[in-house]
């Protein structure tokens, strides 16, 4: 082969090398392009859908101050609308709620009422939003080996009172209720928190929207 050919045949291929790796390149950029693009849309809708968040969790606990202030305020150390004005007081030992004075019982009707009436026109306005209420039991610090039992049972009492005598009756899909019973340890008790103290031997009613749900439902609907 003369040299003449050698060096035709060299660049040819050579031509066809750079070619190649020209149709590879621009095959690697384009691509590089596309994944770039879709990876900036799916950042804007996570920060679309955060923001979005972000106000319906606003709205929600906007709309929670709506509930009946006769009953109801906020506390600012708890984060949470919790029970007012109704000093309920069970006697020593007892978690029978029958031997409360009928006024007391008349108050906490009007109180099951009042939270039913709030929690079916806040989700009639917005269906992505649930709450829960928490009835907690307490008992006095007086180291009864049942306050744990009797605590929760004083919590029980009041659920069961809403729903037998008042046919008062919560849809677990709009709120969930949580019965519990902190003893004598919760930290949220009447001053001053010592022995004999009658006043922590009741329970306390706390509510608050579950901005988990609301978080879900959206990301469901991306």
């Amino acid at each position: 082969m003369s040299k003449n050919k050698k060096e035709s045949f060299f660049w040819t291929s050579y031509a066809d090398l750079m070619t190649s790796l020209f149709f590879v390149m621009l095959v690697l950029f384009v691509l590089v392009v596309v994944l770039l693009h879709n990876k900036m849309k799916e950042t804007e809708r996570e920060r679309d859908a955060t923001k979005a968040q972000l106000e319906m969790i606003t709205k929600i606990e906007e709309s929670i101050k709506n509930i009946d202030p006769t009953y109801f305020e906020y506390n600012d150390k708890y984060k949470r609308h919790t029970l007012k004005n109704i000093s309920i007081s069970f006697p020593t030992g007892s978690s029978d709620i029958r031997q409360l004075p009928n006024d007391q019982l008349e108050q906490l009707k009007k109180v099951g009422n009042s939270i039913l009436k709030f929690v079916d026109l806040a989700i009639e306005k917005n269906k992505n939003v649930k709450y829960m209420l928490i009835i907690e039991g307490q008992t006095s610090k007086d180291n009864y080996a049942r306050n744990y039992e009797l605590s929760f049972e004083r919590a029980l009492a009041l659920h069961r009172y809403w729903r037998r005598d008042c046919d008062i009756k919560f849809d677990n899909d709009k709120c969930e209720i949580i019965i519990s019973g902190s003893g004598q340890w919760s930290g949220f008790r009447e001053d001053p928190d010592i022995p004999g103290n009658k006043k922590n031997q009741r329970f306390v009613i706390h509510i608050i929207p579950k901005h988990g749900v609301i978080e879900n439902n959206m990301l469901d609907k991306q």
